[in-house]
């Protein structure tokens, strides 16, 4: 093959993509797709995916967070958390106070009833959870954990 063939060869290679990178982006975004339609349908009517995300996170660090600290946390704009956090607040999931260090500011706690609710999830959630585990072996499991977080880590600097 004359070289300049070749080097036309490997071009179109490298514009259709490196097989391996195809395959774990492919991998990735089937598991999440996956995982997130089937949590969906676990949860209790009338919560999604997206409120139970934000009240386990509130209850799980304990600590009030702005809607914009969550919106960074979660990976998506402002507008989309804003709107999450106002059908929380309006089921009476969430505070939502004023910053008293700075008044432009709002703060977001989990209420009493976002506790339950979230609690109530988790418990509904948890089968599915469990039943994958065990289907994969929990020694499996734990092995992935670690190379999950660094592509999650990786995912994350882009």
């Amino acid at each position: 093959m004359p070289p300049e063939a070749e080097q036309r060869s490997d071009r179109t290679g490298e514009a259709a993509g490196d097989p391996l990178a195809i395959a774990l982006f492919s991998e990735i975004f089937m598991a999440g797709q996956l995982a997130r339609g089937r949590l969906s349908r676990a949860l209790p009517k009338g919560m999604e995916l997206s409120h139970f995300s934000v009240l386990n996170h509130l209850a799980h660090t304990s600590r009030d967070r702005s809607p914009a600290q969550l919106a960074e946390t979660f990976n998506v704009t402002r507008g989309a958390m804003t709107n999450t956090l106002a059908k929380l607040d309006r089921s009476g999931l969430v505070h939502i106070r004023p910053d008293w260090d700075d008044a432009r500011r709002k703060i977001v706690s989990i209420s009493p009833a976002g506790r339950a609710a979230r609690d109530h999830a988790l418990s509904a959630l948890l089968p599915v959870l469990q039943e994958m585990i065990e289907g994969m072996g929990r020694d499996q499991v734990r092995a992935a954990l670690p190379l999950l977080r660094e592509v999650r880590g990786r995912l994350d600097q882009v």
